[in-house]
């Protein structure tokens, strides 16, 4: 089963991530802050890391440079899921080191297809479970990612 980190500050983006994940089949670990994420992936050792830029404690670009530096963590790939959406934001964070941006507010098409291609890199590991989004996700989750889509910004 694929295990998916999340790291954000926002409660409410936390949860909504999660189940955007969990209905795609994914096993999900949470941290809330960029110190705590860079202990989980030791403890957890995810297949991949959405990591939010914005954070107390340890920022996304702090991590990703920590990860990044660690020879046993270096290929694990992050993915940035943020509210930075200016121009030239998403150039400046895929060239500090992640492997793939995420804008908010977060949908679960744009998720996928940002997922797919970065867990089909990792060796020994399928790109996601056969399980599309729409047949398993739950009512509250369609809701919440139809309001997220509507404008609602929560970094």
């Amino acid at each position: 089963m694929i295990k998916v980190l999340i790291a954000e500050d926002n409660a409410v983006n936390r949860e909504l991530l999660r189940e955007l994940l969990e209905a795609r089949g994914y096993t999900v670990v949470e941290a809330c802050d960029g110190q705590e994420a860079l202990h989980l992936i030791e403890q957890a050792q995810p297949d991949i890391l959405l990591l939010d830029i914005g954070m107390p404690v340890l920022d996304g670009f702090a991590v990703v440079r920590k990860i990044r530096e660690n020879p046993r963590l270096a290929t694990l790939p992050v993915l940035a899921v943020t509210a930075y959406a200016m121009q030239g934001d998403r150039e400046k964070i895929l060239n500090s080191g992640f492997d793939g941006y995420l804008s908010k507010p977060i949908s679960a098409v744009a998720l996928a297809e940002q997922l797919e291609p970065l867990l089909s890199k990792r060796p020994g590991r399928s790109a996601a479970p056969n399980q599309s989004y729409e047949s398993q996700a739950s009512e509250k989750t369609r809701a919440a990612s139809v309001m997220l889509d509507g404008g609602t910004n929560l970094e």
